[in-house]
Order: structure tokens, then sequence, then C-alpha cells
């Protein structure tokens, strides 16, 4: 088997090494640099052809971000960030992820984290994921329209209201930014989103995405109607599901056992929506590993009124989560990922 190569950049001398060591104990990988700032790691990246990098953002000379736009430019590689837990961190994650990194860990315990073995099985799955990722793509290639067709059941009785349900992992944060930010103010529905992510994250995910899209962007609370024109992302460590009331839709947080690993679960969030007869859903799966989202399609699929999206093979950073649902059969449309708000218009302004 050929190992992933790796190349490890951090300005700390310790973190190289007991990073080089977490990742050499483990068949799959093989440590081919490292770096201690951001320019010596632009040349050893052209050097070296890694498979995929650990990035630190905090460096000197050139910091991680800036290393990360360049590289994009010159030479794109799969990045994991390694990410500090504060909140100047988690706006420095996203940033990350804007400009091309395809996922994080959080260190335990700050910049120089000694227990940096809690998060090794993590951030060894991350590289493997990443190793795999869909780099570079070009999302903003033009599409023309396609004819659609709708299982929404219609007829002669009173139109049901609408909600927007949205999965997404790995590449999630990059993908949500693409799509909210071309929805305008005035989407006459609420979307709920289920993006994996740790506790600590997502609060600085929908502070950032609400600062840049027209919609309004929030991390969901418990006992919370939802209202149209506003995105709800399910905090990190809760499950996020919905209940009927007169008044409408509203918020249900739990910490309930993780579903397959996940809390928040797209399953449980999509499962919960199909026992809402009273309203017609658009379900979106965008770029991520694994199948999270599949038994909730099945099931939203079996009640009825539901279209179902998923991001194309072309644009997926991670095609694992879309490519399941659309193994179903019961995907309604496979479209790149600038195509998606589109899409979720021509449905909800029906």
């Amino acid at each position: 088997m050929n190992k992933i190569k790796v190349l490890i950049v951090d300005d700390s001398a310790f973190m190289r090494k007991v990073i080089t060591s977490l990742l050499e104990e483990d068949g799959r990988f093989n440590v081919v640099g490292t770096a201690r700032n951001g320019e010596e790691a632009l040349k050893k990246a052209v050097l070296l052809n890694p498979h995929v990098m650990t990035l630190d953002v905090e460096m000197p000379v050139m910091n991680g971000l800036e290393m990360l736009k360049e590289l994009m430019k010159i030479k794109p590689t799969p990045v994991v960030m390694l990410s500090s837990t504060t909140f100047e961190g988690a706006n420095n994650t996203f940033l990350a992820m804007e400009y091309g990194a395809v996922d994080f860990v959080a260190k335990p315990s700050g910049a120089i984290s000694l227990d940096i073995d809690k998060v090794k099985d993590e951030l060894l799955t991350k590289l493997y994921i990443a190793s795999k990722a869909n780099l570079p793509f070009n999302s903003k290639e033009s599409i023309k329209d396609k004819p659609v067709k709708s299982s929404m059941v219609r007829g002669d009785r009173k139109p049901l209201k609408k909600v927007v349900c949205i999965g997404t992992s790995t590449g999630g944060p990059r993908a949500l930014q693409e799509v909210l930010t071309m929805l305008p103010a005035t989407i006459p529905v609420p979307i709920l989103i289920v993006q994996h992510m740790p506790a600590g994250f997502t609060s600085s995910l929908a502070a950032r995405l609400d600062r840049l899209a027209a919609i309004s962007v929030k991390e969901a609370r418990d006992d919370q109607k939802l209202e149209p024109g506003c995105a709800y992302i399910a905090p990190g460590g809760y499950h996020l599901t919905v209940k009927e009331s007169k008044e409408g839709l509203i918020t249900v947080l739990d910490q309930l056992l993780p579903v397959k690993g996940h809390r928040p679960s797209v399953d449980t969030l999509f499962q919960s929506l199909a026992d809402c007869p009273n309203y017609e859903k658009v379900a979106v799966v965008l770029t991520g590993m694994g199948a999270d989202g599949t038994e909730g399609v099945i099931h939203m699929k079996s009640k009825g009124q539901t279209i179902a999206i998923a991001e194309s093979e072309e644009t997926a950073i991670i095609y694992g989560m879309p490519k399941s649902i659309i193994a179903t059969r019961l995907v309604d449309e496979i479209q790149p990922l600038h195509y998606v708000a589109n899409r979720i218009l021509h449905y909800v302004q029906k």
C-alpha cells in the first residue's frame, strides 16, 4: 500500500516532533518533511509533493493563513488546520477553510498542546479523509438550467408551509458560505443546518455566516420558533430536531447519544422533519465523509412532500455524503455547489 505523504507545518519543535510520532505510529502515513513557518512550507510543498499537510496558524515570517492563500495559487494541496478553541482561533479556522483548508482539529490545550495525543484518532482520521479531497475545484462554472421532477404532493388542498434543511460535514463551512450568501433576505422559509463540528466552533461559524449573508444566521437555541429568512445551525455537541406547534416549527435540542458517531446528526434532524406533515421540505446534502443524512432522506421521502438535492461530485470536497444519498435513487436533483441556492429558491418560491 502506498503511504500517504504528510508535511507538518508548525513553529513549535515540540509539536512537530509529537505530530510526526503520532503519524508514523500509523502504517498509513509517511511524514516526508516538516516546516517552521509558511515560507518554508511553501518551498517544501513544491519540493516534496505531499498528499496532505497539517498547518498551524500562528507562525513567524509567514503565518498559516498567508501561506494557505499562496499554496492554493501555486500548488493546491489538502490541508488540515490545527486550531485553537479561542474565539480568535475559531475565526481564523473559518478563514482558513474559506481559503482552501479541508478540515480542522481543535487543539486540546492551547498553542503548544502537551496532550495532543488526546485528539490522535481524530487527527489521523481527518488527515486520511483530507488526502482524498477533491482539490482544486471551480464552483463558478456556468451550468444550464435542467428539467426537474417534483415529488411534492400538490392538488386542490391548501398549500403546505415549507422548510429547508441542510446537512454537511468535511468541507461544509466553505460550502455553506457559498450557498447561504446567494440566498436573499426575503427567502420565505426558515433553514435548518447540521454541520458536523465540535462544541465551541458552531457559534463562531454562525456569527461569521451572519456577517456575510443577507439572511440571518444563528446558532440554534432550544424551544425557539423558526422564522423565515433565518438559518439555524445545530450547536456542536447537541442534536437539533423540530416539532410542530400552533405557532409553527419549534426547535428541540438534546444531548442524547451520538447517532453513528455524530452529534449533531443529519439523520436525526431529517427524521424529525419527516414527522411534520404540514410542511413541504427541501432537503440538501452537501460535501462530507460517510453516509449521515441518507436514512433521514429515505424517511422523509417515505412520508412525501420532500425534494432532495445532492451536491455533485465535481464540486464536493468529499463526495461521501452526497454519493450515499444519490445511491438511494430518491434524489430529485444533483447540482454543483454554486447552483444549489438557485434550486432551493426554485422550490420555496413556488
